[in-house]
């Protein structure tokens, strides 16, 4: 069973051993709110944490450790739902929040959710195996609404040419599997040289982050976790690709104070309060240790935040350089 492979796989939490020190000491209430297979929570946990809330929109992920209340008792609390709603799930302020954005290693690996542009599955790509799924998407969108979700979502610079190929292919007969998908991209893109990535890779990235609105997740989230720590509390963010870190990196210089002085074309902002302080100058990635244990590892980073005690308030997701698709019909 797929669910027994996930299981036999030993999950390694990416950036651990640099979080637990940037973050330290760990203590009191935190909330990982992306659980995933548990390896922040765990690492928390033994670090010192009192309480870990896990929260996950995923309930394989739930499901895979309903066990884990039995070995740390009311230490843990699993939480079905997103993390744009992690203040609601705390309940009370928080010493610390962790962040693993992105898709997990175990959803990946599992060929029906659809992920992997390597193994034959339905496409689906939902992480709350909820609502509409990738062949939805893939199927009805317009040309033009393609085109803007991967250019924008996946940075795909042949978006408009992958877009016309798709709408040409479903128009023959629906796209419903990752491999067939993955074929097309293929063929309106080089073969790939040794040492490159798939050719399906942005276009797989841009088409999961839109089915599952990871953007607009990612800053109410971290609008969220502004309300929710108390002061001194912890930020710590994992992202795995350029759009994510820009987001995050954006949001704690913008929280810190660093809005900067204006220029001719804009003028100066009226500076609030800094709701966080930034304890790393910037941001930490995986190294060679890491690397050689965990491949996967090799485009993530990690920035970590320190809240002040100035009030919460919202934040402009195009401030954050939140790429933003224009809403346009079906095809």
């Amino acid at each position: 069973m797929a669910e027994a492979d996930t299981e036999r796989r030993p999950h390694i939490p990416v950036l651990l051993r640099p979080l637990l020190a940037a973050v330290a000491p760990v203590e009191g209430t935190w909330l990982d709110g992306t659980f995933g297979a548990g390896g922040y929570a765990r690492g928390l946990l033994e670090a010192g944490a009192d309480r870990v809330i896990g929260v996950d929109r995923d309930p394989l992920a739930l499901e895979m450790a309903s066990g884990w209340p039995g070995e740390y008792g009311d230490r843990l609390q699993l939480v079905a739902g997103t993390f744009s709603q992690l203040d609601s799930h705390a309940g009370a302020p928080l010493d610390g929040v962790v962040l693993d954005l992105g898709v997990s290693s175990m959803q990946l690996d599992l060929a029906e959710r659809g992920f992997s542009f390597q193994k034959d599955g339905p496409l689906d790509m939902r992480m709350s195996q909820e609502g509409e799924g990738a062949a939805d998407l893939v199927n009805s969108a317009s040309e033009e609404t393609l085109a803007d979700i991967l250019y924008h979502y996946g940075e795909e610079r042949a978006s408009r040419r992958i877009a016309r190929a798709i709408v040409e292919a479903r128009a023959a007969a629906p796209i419903t599997r990752t491999l067939a998908l993955a074929e097309i991209v293929a063929r309106c893109l080089p073969r790939p040289k040794p040492g490159q990535m798939h050719p399906a890779t942005r276009s797989f990235q841009a088409i999961r982050i839109a089915v599952n609105a990871e953007f607009s997740e990612l800053v109410e989230g971290l609008e969220a976790a502004e309300r929710a720590l108390r002061p001194g509390g912890r930020l710590a963010v994992v992202t795995f690709h350029s759009l994510e870190d820009r987001i995050v990196k954006r949001f704690l210089q913008l929280r810190s104070g660093g809005e900067g002085q204006g220029n001719r074309y804009a003028p100066e902002t009226r500076a609030d309060a800094p709701r966080f302080t930034l304890p790393l100058r910037r941001a930490i990635s995986p190294d060679e240790a890491e690397l050689a244990e965990n491949p996967r590892a090799r485009s993530a980073r990690l920035r970590v935040g320190v809240r002040t005690d100035a009030p919460a308030g919202k934040v402009d997701p195009q401030a954050l350089g939140t790429p933003l698709i224009p809403k346009k019909g079906r095809r």
